[in-house]
């Protein structure tokens, strides 16, 4: 089987300019579709699609899971590759995904996973928490949805067998350190929404104990230490996030109006 193979690439991004343009160049001249659903966008990013032969279209924000099948549900073709706009398919697993549709068993898998790594200052993540990073991406529409938490941790899942590649889906997920640092209180705001919407009550052992194994887990077991200062700072930041989510669940449970 020749490209362009039968994958319709879906793409939810809200205001990616910055981004999206090398996402798509990554997967051009090799897929049948480009589907780019926008949120309340309002800069270039409809351009750039457009630019690249997408297909646009436009919703309202339904949270992370819904949000997702809606635009999978856009796809025209019998495969998905669900991207972020910040995501890039490296040359190697290009291949590997050619590979696999070149074998004559493809069609038995509902989809493919594939390890994903993150550029992080100045260099690639390897180890820690944050690689493989195994990504559930490359789905036969007819056999897999979005699931999980409506409010955040959506993942895939299938009714079938799953593949597994070479090569790894770049993520540039964080320009900088301060953007990092920026997402700690949304991802703790949906933390807190999650616990609160199935009845989750504040544990003092769980905020004093969670932290330092998220830490141990990174650095020491899964060798975040191999990877410099910036797999330190990601086992501390990991760390403090996670203290950060159950500090701010307290909050939530206890905060009251100061005596008269």
């Amino acid at each position: 089987m020749n490209p362009p193979f039968p994958i319709s690439v879906v793409i939810v991004a809200r205001n990616e300019a910055e981004t999206l343009a090398r996402c798509l160049t990554s997967v051009e001249g090799w897929v049948q579709e480009i589907v780019v659903v926008l949120n309340e966008t309002t800069d270039d990013s409809e351009q750039i699609a457009r630019q690249h032969g997408a297909v646009i279209k436009h919703t309202a924000w339904q949270g992370f899971r819904d949000t997702k099948n809606w635009a999978l549900d856009q796809a025209t073709q019998p495969w998905a590759l669900c991207l972020d706009a910040d995501e890039e398919v490296s040359p190697v697993l290009r291949k590997s995904i050619a590979i696999f549709f070149q074998r004559s068993d493809f069609s038995k898998y509902a989809g493919v996973s594939f390890p994903r790594k993150v550029w992080f200052i100045d260099r690639w993540i390897t180890h820690g928490d944050w690689y493989p990073d195994f990504s559930l991406r490359l789905i036969q529409r007819s056999q897999a949805r979005w699931g999980g938490d409506q409010f955040v941790h959506e993942k895939m899942e299938c009714t079938g067998p799953v593949a597994f590649l070479r090569g790894d889906l770049h993520h540039y997920s964080f320009p900088n350190l301060a953007s990092h640092v920026a997402k700690m209180n949304p991802f703790a705001d949906l933390f807190v929404q999650q616990q609160l919407a199935k009845g989750g009550s504040f544990s003092l052992i769980a905020a004093f104990f969670r932290p330092a194994w998220r830490f141990f887990r990174a650095y020491i077991l899964r060798l975040g230490c191999l990877d410099g200062y910036p797999g330190y700072y990601i086992a501390w930041a990991t760390a403090f996030g996670t203290f950060v989510r159950y500090s701010r669940l307290y909050e939530a449970k206890h905060q009251r109006p100061p005596d008269a």
